[in-house]
């Protein structure tokens, strides 16, 4: 009977983790200011970045190195963020304010690591009994507003926007996820910072390979499927970035595909 309600609990999991929220428009984001000419100082995540991320030269991904960071640059990183939520994002034109988000919560995840590292993955953190992932736990408060990573990503950031390409900047601390860049956004480079990411993405195996002739992509694309809108949908978003093999091999592709996707943590180990 155990076993069954074990089995029961692990098939639970595996649903919940992967049941994507479709986007819900949160209204009180949707101010702008077009003419805004405002830029948001990013150089302390900047400088974390450039510290703690690494190049793996056995995977080629962009990893943290988590067990190095020292007191002084956690309270650095605590200070960026507590800078970031004294601003109103609302009074910033649009790349600056994607920009911004992006940052937030890429900042926030690592964040939140380093306050339980050392851990195998972030599906083990969050609130509650039947711990999920710390996605809908209210992490920052800004212009008054509580918010969690959840509220970053499906309720401000995917309807605002609406582009599929935000799926390749956003980091969520997994070796599944695309790579954290040791590069900040920014709002005046943001178009070809999204495109470079997604271009980078598809081209690892993690984001698309073939597999005994059969190819798989990141789970990504079977959860966000509904953003890649275009008439192939998500084939034609792997074909528009892929290059060398993958591509030629994707020409005259009519098979099935198969998802995957890892959740341990995107640890860097020398």
């Amino acid at each position: 009977m155990a076993r069954y309600f074990i089995s029961a609990l692990l098939l639970f999991f595996s649903i919940a983790v992967q049941a994507v929220p479709s986007p819900d428009r949160w209204p009180y984001w949707d101010k702008v200011d077009n003419n805004s000419e405002r830029v948001v100082e990013h150089s302390e995540w900047q400088r974390f970045l450039s510290r703690y991320v690494k190049l793996s030269e056995s995977t080629k991904m962009y990893m943290v190195e988590y067990g190095r960071v020292n007191k002084e640059d956690k309270e650095r990183l605590g200070a960026y963020l507590e800078g970031l939520a004294k601003q109103d994002p609302r009074k910033l034109n649009r790349s600056e304010q994607l920009a911004y988000w992006i940052n937030l919560y890429n900042a926030l995840t690592v964040n939140l690591i380093l306050d339980y590292y050392p851990v195998k993955s972030i599906t083990k953190l969050g609130k509650g009994w039947f711990r999920m992932g710390p996605w809908k736990d209210e992490l920052i408060k800004i212009a008054g507003q509580n918010i969690s990573l959840h509220d970053i990503e499906h309720r401000i950031i995917r309807p605002i926007w609406n582009n599929p390409r935000i799926h390749y900047a956003l980091n969520c601390a997994s070796i599944g996820c695309p790579d954290l860049l040791p590069d900040v956004y920014q709002g005046r480079k943001i178009d070809d910072q999204l495109e470079a990411a997604a271009r980078r993405f598809i081209n690892q195996k993690k984001g698309a390979a073939f597999v005994s002739g059969r190819l798989v992509l990141s789970s990504i694309f079977d959860w966000y499927e509904d953003d890649f809108i275009d008439e192939d949908g998500v084939l034609k978003e792997i074909k528009l970035y892929a290059s060398g093999e993958l591509k030629s091999k994707l020409e005259n592709y009519r098979g099935r595909i198969s998802y995957r996707y890892n959740w341990k943590l995107n640890e860097y180990r020398p």
